[in-house]
């Protein structure tokens, strides 16, 4: 796995987790919701 590939699946992780947080801070306030964990593939790499 070159570096890239490393970053970009970092990447991927950490927006995963970014709507996690989201979706369970608002949770606290609100009714039970789906969370939409669509794969979304981009390139922010450097």
């Amino acid at each position: 796995m070159t570096n890239t590939e490393k970053i970009a699946n970092a990447k991927k992780r950490i927006d995963e987790l970014e709507r996690l947080i989201k979706y369970w801070n608002n949770s606290e306030h609100d009714e039970p919701k789906i969370v939409d964990f669509s794969m979304k593939i981009e390139n922010k790499v450097a």
